[in-house]
């Protein structure tokens, strides 16, 4: 892990997305975060340890989802699944499938194995195994604005970690998207998936893959606007906590009442054409039942 001093910095971005919006001074505290993601061999020993299974591994709760197509009623996850030719990008419908026994161990599906890949970042992690997992390990999940402060490594305002340019001089400087998501990746091997954590160059912090790779978990409800300032701030928002459980529910699905977390730092889907939230500001809102094949997690150590 690495210590971070704490500190105060504004938060959010006004050149990219809405949800970014409006910038926010906010203090927090002093913490240690872990280097990288946490690892395939990583979550492999917890689960030696523990007998722990994931959400993925598991068959739904019949009773949290009401009509649910019995074809989805079997454990298994959100596999990305290329396709040959270009598609419209307002249909993630277009590259993502529910693959029947995905999950950490098979992270494209059954037949598929992580063997060669212990040091790529652990995926199709729920918010509850990412939780599971940090409480095992005597930590806890980051908030966004930990996360966030961490990610900039020590530098106000830039809009990526490394600076204002994504590819300064053609340098890549993280796993996203290269080429036209996601139909055509111009990377030099043909990947589009994770690589090995600690790949590319660590931010000022010394921490690596906070840019790209797999999506992070926070311990923050997702909401919108200005954060809920910490009982006794003022005018900068203090160890600032999420929005209400009641607020993160997606307003598309009001039938639905399932909670959504806050995920930062893109991923390896992320691209200059489709998603550009390769960024600490960036910020995505995800279900607490939702395990896909590019969301993973780090954890935090507070009050030393």
């Amino acid at each position: 892990m690495r210590h971070i001093p704490g500190g105060t910095f504004t938060m959010g971005s006004e050149q990219f997305y809405e949800e970014e919006r409006p910038l926010k001074r906010v203090k927090v505290d002093p913490f240690w975060i872990d280097e990288t993601p946490v690892t395939n061999a990583q979550f492999a020993a917890f689960v030696a340890a523990t007998g722990y299974r994931t959400f993925a591994e598991l068959p739904p709760d019949p009773k949290l989802y009401p009509g649910l197509d019995p074809a989805f009623a079997v454990p298994g996850s959100l596999v990305f699944i290329k396709p040959p030719a270009p598609v419209p990008l307002d249909d993630h419908g277009n590259w993502w499938d529910f693959v029947p026994g995905a999950d950490w161990r098979h992270p494209t599906g059954p037949g598929s194995s992580i063997a060669g890949m212990e040091d790529h970042p652990v995926v199709h992690i729920a918010f509850e195994d990412a939780e599971t997992y940090a409480k095992w390990a005597g930590k806890a999940l980051p908030t966004e604005a930990e996360w966030e402060f961490a990610a900039r490594g020590g530098h106000e305002g830039r809009e990526f970690s490394w600076g204002d340019e994504l590819a300064p001089d053609g340098a890549v400087l993280a796993n996203y998207w290269q080429g036209l998501f996601p139909f055509a990746s111009t990377k030099s091997d043909g990947s589009f998936r994770t690589t090995p954590v600690g790949s590319f160059p660590a931010n000022d912090y010394g921490l690596s893959d906070m840019i790209g790779n797999v999506w992070e978990w926070t311990r923050d409800w997702y909401g919108t606007g200005a954060p809920a300032k910490a009982k006794g701030s003022c005018c900068v928002a203090a160890n600032p906590r999420g929005a209400r459980l009641r607020d993160s529910l997606d307003p598309a699905t009001p039938q639905v009442k399932i909670g959504r977390k806050v995920l930062k730092g893109g991923s390896h889907l992320c691209a200059p054409n489709y998603c550009q939230r390769y960024r600490p500001a960036a910020r995505h809102p995800q279900g607490i039942d939702s395990a896909t094949s590019h969301i993973g997690f780090r954890c935090v150590v507070r009050g030393h």
